[in-house]
């Protein structure tokens, strides 16, 4: 499949058009649902493809943020060999009471996963937990950039950032 097919597909099975509110708190009349192409095993294999594209060398894994980033860094894994670690947004209250889940070793070199990026909120925060646990992070890469500030909010904290697709691409797309 190519980027432009891809990039199609996406859009007819994940762009939604209405009121919603983001994480963010901010209203926006157009949604990317990634539970519709995540759980499309075509697409969230077509996604993963791309994003081994954007991997930079020499790093130790994978780590997919909980949710949306959780299925990305699977397949990625599965296709890079690549361990993959998940990410929670707060460390669990019993058993092993894990932020990361999976058994990373403390100072693995960890990509991050992430589905759509917005204003990178939930990102950074998860970006400076993991430092706090011994974890470098030092790149970001996710399935969509909404171009709404987050980019610059993960550079700011020294991490390159990637995507497979910009808001601006995926608005080229016609139906």
């Amino acid at each position: 499949m190519t980027k432009t097919e891809l990039a199609t597909h996406i859009r007819e099975a994940a762009y939604l058009t209405g009121e919603f509110k983001l994480r963010s708190g901010k209203i926006s009349h157009f949604y990317w649902d990634k539970y519709r192409f995540e759980s499309n095993p075509v697409l969230l294999s077509a996604i993963a493809k791309e994003m081994t594209k954007r991997l930079p060398g020499n790093i130790d894994g994978l780590a997919g943020l909980e949710l949306g980033g959780i299925p990305l860094a699977t397949a990625l894994s599965l296709q890079t060999g690549h361990p993959c670690y998940y990410v929670r947004k707060a460390p669990k209250d019993y058993g092993t009471c894990n932020l990361i889940e999976g058994g990373v070793p403390k100072g693995a070199n960890l990509v991050v996963i992430e589905d759509v990026i917005t204003t990178a909120g939930q990102v950074c925060t998860s970006i400076e937990q993991m430092r706090a646990e011994g974890i470098v992070v030092e790149h970001v890469i996710a399935a969509i950039d909404r171009q709404a500030g987050g980019e610059e909010k993960i550079k700011a904290l020294g991490c390159t950032f990637a995507a497979v697709f910009t808001l601006a691409e995926l608005n080229e797309v016609t139906f």
